[in-house]
């Protein structure tokens, strides 16, 4: 897939807007509640962009929705593409790439994950990653119209913002933390020994998404902010088997705090303009 089939992929969901986006969402599992704060006008299935990869998983719809959240011009990827469907890093950061040439400068990556140090229901503000385990969204030649050969990733996840949204969720006694994400390529669920790798290298929580769509989005220049809704503990760290049924459970009981520290999100964005 080059810069050409991007851009036209891009091209079918710019027909359907009203003005440019500047803030991006993307929806986790169980985390479908949180396109309730976007004031829809229209919605593209991606079945209906020639080209685009489909969701296979469940809980995922598979489309863009496009609209305004807090007055911002926004789009909503609701249907998150994983490695473990079966496509390449590249074609998992299709969604990220369409965002980057409609013109999104914010993005809001939402995921659901296995703590490490923190348990069901603190929700994490991500403030860096370990993403070495799946091949970068990046190998093979570079498209210079999406961003340079080599880039920096020593701010994946936007500082400042992180650190405003912290600082609010901690004022607010909200169970919010700071925290490295690491992903992992999944479906399976990470074995005990691999938790505990993850852990002294440092990860606060575990995934099989999420990773190497910020690498893709930092890439062209995108503002990342990671919101992380702890659903489990990760394997090993307490008893018990995990089962997607019960990330899908944790996620909505503890929709009001991971709403709450969404609306900080969306409020620090609103006032860095």
């Amino acid at each position: 897939m080059d810069y050409s089939d991007l851009k036209a992929m891009a091209k079918e969901i710019e027909r359907h807007l009203e003005e440019r986006p500047l803030l991006g969402i993307v929806l986790g599992s169980g985390l479908s509640y949180l396109k309730d704060y976007l004031v829809e006008d229209d919605r593209i299935d991606f079945h209906n962009i020639q080209g685009h990869p489909l969701c296979t998983n469940k809980s995922h719809k598979g489309c863009y929705r496009l609209g305004t959240t807090h007055g911002i011009p926004s789009i909503v990827v609701d249907g998150r593409l994983h490695f473990y469907e079966g496509y390449s890093a590249r074609e998992c950061t299709i969604p990220e790439r369409i965002l980057q040439i409609l013109g999104v400068k914010f993005l809001i990556l939402t995921n659901a994950v296995g703590g490490v140090t923190s348990g069901p229901g603190t929700v994490l503000v991500t403030k860096d990653q370990i993403a070495c385990l799946v091949p970068s969204p990046l190998y093979g030649e570079n498209i210079e119209e999406l961003g340079p050969r080599f880039p920096d990733m020593s701010e994946v996840y936007d500082p400042a913002l992180s650190k405003t949204i912290l600082e609010k969720a901690k004022a607010e006694h909200l169970s919010c933390k700071e925290g490295v994400f690491m992903q992992f390529p999944g479906p399976q669920f990470e074995t005990k020994a691999e938790v505990e790798m993850a852990k002294r290298l440092g990860a606060d929580s575990v995934g099989m998404s999420t990773g190497i769509e910020a690498i893709a989005s930092r890439h062209g220049g995108i503002r990342n902010i990671g919101l992380s809704l702890v659903t489990n503990w990760a394997c090993g760290i307490k008893e018990g088997k995990i089962t997607d049924e019960e990330v899908l459970v944790v996620a909505k009981s503890s929709e009001r705090t991971m709403r709450r520290v969404f609306e900080i999100a969306l409020e620090a964005i609103e006032n860095d303009q």
